[in-house]
């Protein structure tokens, strides 16, 4: 039964930036900079059936190339942090990709996503980080400088069941042009 999500591979040099940005935090559990992504549309675990009907319904989307900027570094869980990311601009042809891709799952039978989309590159998981030594360590390197890459397709990825962060399978391309 494969795990799979829908998202768009974040380019070679833009991974290796923000691979910079590791270390110097207790507690973080990085990811491997090869499993960098923006994730749009959590699917599951799925069956075999239902993964051919997600491949097809995904084929059906037509748009065009638009730039992804990634603005800051955040984390996610307020005051219990559990993510270090980089965030990215909510700009309307990425939020719009998102939006039908969330519609489409929906209509073959896929469960709502119950969270809003926030589009970010997870960069390390947080177990037992306190949130001071994450203010501080975003104090220090939260200036990461705007970074921009154009999206020329979005994939669908697998995941091994596993307490995340890859490694992750490209099982199929789907170019926006």
């Amino acid at each position: 039964m494969p795990r799979l999500f829908t998202g768009l591979e974040i380019p070679s040099d833009l991974a290796m930036d923000l691979a910079l940005c590791r270390g110097g935090l207790s507690g973080a559990r990085w990811i491997d900079v090869e499993n960098y992504h923006m994730t749009l549309r959590f699917i599951g675990d799925i069956d075999d059936s239902t993964a051919h009907e997600v491949h097809s319904t995904l084929e059906q989307i037509r748009r065009r190339p638009f730039t992804v900027t990634i603005e800051e570094l955040a984390s996610f869980g307020g005051g219990k942090p559990r993510a270090l990311v980089a965030k990215a601009k909510a700009a309307s042809p990425l939020v719009e990709l998102q939006a039908q891709q969330e519609r489409l799952m929906r209509r073959i039978g896929i469960p709502a996503e119950p969270r809003k989309f926030t589009p970010h590159v997870t960069l390390a998981r947080l177990r037992s980080a306190s949130p001071i030594a994450v203010a501080d360590y975003l104090s220090t390197r939260g200036f990461l400088f705007s970074r921009r890459f154009e999206a020329k397709r979005f994939v669908l990825f697998s995941a091994r069941a596993s307490t995340g962060g890859g490694p992750y399978v490209v099982e199929a391309a789907y170019p926006l042009n």
